[in-house]
């Protein structure tokens, strides 16, 4: 990273950028070429290691492509919040403050229904807020619940400019 003092390490500080993110966007590579797709997500952060799940329809391109390289498709995702644009005195003085994560992985589906499960639990309990969630396995056979094991990820804050903040 270019600029180490943006970087964030601390645990806390990462969790609330994962909460506060509404989606990820994840891009890949298949057989039609690159693309890439904004989801929303949960997450779990353990010791450093950070697994982001999703859930889409049954069929269509992206779960084509994790099927296609063998449940193990690499990726790349972005997410970020609190963007907003500070015009400074000068066109070139002029900065965006933001919050972000970067970073890659390997996208895989999840296929054991208890885990679809959790998976999806985990997701509206983060995404809505609702916490007494009971799922059944005929509603989780309805769509494909997939994750992303990250290889590697960086955080980034760049904070509004000192003369911006209350």
């Amino acid at each position: 990273m270019r600029r180490a003092d943006r970087e964030v390490h601390d645990t806390a500080e990462i969790e609330g950028i994962l909460r506060d993110c509404a989606d990820v966007r994840v891009a890949y590579q298949d057989a039609q070429g690159l693309t890439i797709v904004p989801v929303n997500f949960a997450y779990v952060l353990e010791d450093g290691k950070l697994t982001l799940f999703m859930h889409s329809a049954l069929a269509g391109r992206k779960i084509d492509a994790i099927r296609s390289a063998g449940n193990a498709l690499p990726v790349a995702f972005e997410m970020d919040c609190d963007a907003e644009v500070y015009t400074g005195r000068t066109p070139c003085s002029s900065t965006t403050a933001f919050r972000s994560i970067i970073g890659t992985g390997v996208a895989g589906l999840i296929d054991e229904t208890g885990k679809k499960i959790e998976a999806l639990t985990l997701l509206i309990r983060q995404r809505t807020g609702m916490k007494d969630v009971k799922l059944q396995p005929r509603q989780v056979g309805k769509v494909a619940v997939w994750r992303i094991a990250s290889t590697e990820f960086t955080a980034k804050r760049h904070p509004a400019p000192a003369m911006h903040q209350d």
